[in-house]
């Protein structure tokens, strides 16, 4: 992850922005201007550490906003923490020796990221370990909290997920919508084939197996099933070994829709490629991190 990025430096400085960070009034009014600080980002409970990169770079990005000369800095952490890491309850996750108002200014910016990335990639993590040992893999989708796309999609990454389409351009995939704008799965296909651009696979999103058959008789390049119950996905998975190995290639499938912890190993093992949850991101809850300051 390349928190130096334009990409990401804007998504940093906004948040920084929108906190008014650099016009903290109780900082001002309380700590002296010249007073260093100790901070020390603890866990509060078991999770999967992700964005951990953000913290030095929040208080450069908060160094470029200030516009004025800002003590020297180092952020600190032990050999065995990175994204991806589990953290235990209790245990320490960085050290930052800076400025104390500016540690205070950050302090909540740097959590807020910390804490949903984390939550991202808790969630994620128990996903991944529910279908270990069969074929399916994670992924996540674009429902993701606006502005921070890119950020969500690396927290799944931390968690072991892999990441579907990051935006619209990243590939066709044939929903609901586009199919009764087309007018059919069959007009839908043949309009993807001829407008398509370059080699980019054509997916199509199927709710029944009647509507499966339509899609592999139009030439869909992958299947998402939707909303499907286990017993279909894998009488679906089976049609689809049949059409792969009779037209000589593979096709991916995929499924989603009403897919928890609780069953998500029960579609896995359907033989299903991929398992698309879009609760990783649009319902994630936060992980519980802290920061304690104190003088140097």
């Amino acid at each position: 992850m390349d928190w130096n990025s334009r990409r990401l430096t804007a998504i940093l400085e906004n948040a920084l922005v929108e906190d008014r960070a650099t016009r903290d009034a109780t900082s001002y009014a309380c700590v002296d201007a010249n007073q260093r600080a100790s901070a020390t980002i603890m866990a509060k409970q078991d999770c999967v550490l992700a964005g951990i990169g953000c913290v030095a770079r929040i208080l450069d990005v908060y160094a470029a906003l200030d516009g004025a000369v800002t003590s020297h800095y180092e952020v600190t952490t032990h050999p065995e923490i990175f994204d991806g890491v589990r953290l235990h309850k209790g245990q320490s996750v960085a050290v930052i020796q800076h400025n104390a108002r500016v540690i205070l200014s950050c302090e909540r910016v740097i959590l807020n990221f910390l804490q949903r990335m984390g939550g991202i990639a808790t969630l994620t993590r128990r996903f991944v370990e529910a279908v270990h040992g069969t074929k399916a893999r994670i992924l996540d989708t674009r429902k993701t909290a606006p502005g921070l796309r890119v950020v969500d999609k690396y927290a799944v990454r931390c968690g072991g997920g892999q990441n579907h389409r990051l935006d619209l351009s990243d590939g066709v995939l044939i929903k609901n919508n586009h199919i009764a704008l087309a007018g059919g799965i069959a007009p839908a296909l043949e309009r993807a084939h001829r407008n398509r651009r370059g080699e980019q696979p054509i997916e199509v999103e199927v709710r029944s197996l009647n509507e499966l058959e339509q899609a592999l008789a139009g030439g869909a390049e992958a299947i998402l099933l939707d909303n499907m119950t286990p017993e279909d996905v894998r009488r679906a998975v089976e049609r689809c070994g049949q059409a792969s190995s009779g037209s000589g290639r593979r096709i991916p499938m995929e499924c989603s829709g009403g897919i928890r912890l609780e069953n998500v190993r029960v579609y896995a093992e359907s033989g299903v490629d991929f398992i698309s949850i879009g609760l990783l991101t649009h319902s994630v809850s936060a992980v519980d991190m802290s920061m304690r300051v104190g003088t140097v």
